[in-house]
């Protein structure tokens, strides 16, 4: 079948990804004018993200239905990065998606253990995958790691790198047909409505995020992140920060990277960091992990993530048009998921 797809980020190249495996030919539509858009251009939710695929600790905002989508998309990144790097060949072994799944540690200060029960009572069942870590274990699960916090292990939980993700997708639909620098003006059953009219396919997926906020009830939700070079330091799993105010994880990067975020602010504004948002992250950041005093700040980053009114995800079916928007936080989480569940229910995987 010929596809038609609104929107190349994480969903969209995704949703191309499988449907090209499944031996539909697929066209993808985009704004941005480059497979790889740089941070100064506005650009898909997904490069702006930590990439962490925390099942166990997004019950916290999602609840069961977050816990069950993202433990299937974590069997699906497995296959999905094996895929990509079968298709780079033998010697390029960093050529997947960056997936690291052996764990992540949710940490917490002394003083707010009180406020961080909500969490703990919903993850305290879990006996099998969640474990609360002596001092010495913490620290040697994370190096560097503050003496006198609290902590907690999420055994099969990880992360990947986004950027990395993201373009060996794009060389994976190196056979699709790419428009870029195409914006979108609606999605219709079996139709692309574009600037210089309508394109007809068999089927259409409308991935927009928050560009299909006329069609459907998607908001955007302020995202920040921080970029840091940390020379030396040693830190090789996700690290949560349980605090009353702040949703504060730290996730590696290869070369001596490590991202801060993600500040989860409700507004559509895309202006650049704010001084107390950066110093709120920072500070969060060093409280559990001293030994960040001397790293330097590489980047920032701003994006809105798209959110429904429950900010679950939203699949809407017709004949000819399937629509999937609203991954919120989860999007790295949820993604694979998300577009099995919604080509299951239009009949295409």
């Amino acid at each position: 079948m010929r596809i038609g797809i609104a929107g190349a980020g994480l969903l969209g190249r995704l949703c191309g990804f499988q449907l090209m495996r499944a031996g539909h030919h697929v066209t993808l539509f985009d704004a941005s004018t480059s497979q790889n858009p740089g941070p100064e251009s506005i650009r898909a939710a997904a490069w702006t993200a930590a990439g962490m695929l925390s099942p166990i600790a997004e019950m916290e905002t999602g609840g069961d239905e977050v816990r069950i989508l993202g433990e299937r998309s974590l069997e699906l990144w497995k296959d999905i990065d094996g895929y990509l790097k079968a298709k780079r060949g033998p010697s390029a072994t960093d050529s997947g998606v960056g997936l690291q799944l052996q764990d992540s540690l949710m940490v917490c200060h002394g003083g707010d253990l009180g406020s961080a029960q909500r969490v703990l009572r919903l993850l305290a069942p879990d006996t099998q995958r969640v474990t609360k870590l002596q001092q010495d274990e913490a620290i040697t699960l994370a190096p560097g790691l503050k003496r006198g916090l609290h902590a907690w292990q999420l055994r099969g939980e990880g992360h990947l790198y986004p950027g990395q993700a993201m373009q060996s997708i794009a060389h994976a639909l190196h056979d699709a047909d790419w428009r870029l620098g195409t914006a979108v003006r609606e999605v219709k059953p079996h139709t692309v409505i574009l600037d210089n009219g309508p394109e007809r396919f068999d089927w259409v997926f409308d991935t927009r995020g928050t560009g299909a906020a006329d069609e459907l009830p998607v908001r955007g939700v302020r995202g920040e992140v921080i970029s840091l070079f940390a020379p030396g330091f040693e830190l090789h799993r996700a690290v949560r920060l349980l605090h009353p105010r702040w949703r504060v994880y730290l996730v590696p990067r290869p070369q001596s990277r490590l991202i801060i975020g993600a500040t989860e602010i409700e507004s559509e504004d895309r202006s650049p960091i704010s001084v107390q948002s950066m110093m709120e992250l920072l500070s969060a950041a060093f409280s559990i992990f001293p030994s960040l005093a001397e790293a330097r700040i590489v980047s920032t980053d701003v994006n809105l993530r798209p959110a429904t009114p429950d900010n679950l995800p939203l699949i809407r079916t017709e004949d000819g048009i399937t629509r999937i928007n609203g991954l919120f936080r989860h999007g790295w989480l949820l993604a694979p998921a998300v577009i099995e569940k919604a080509l299951g229910n239009a009949g295409l995987n």
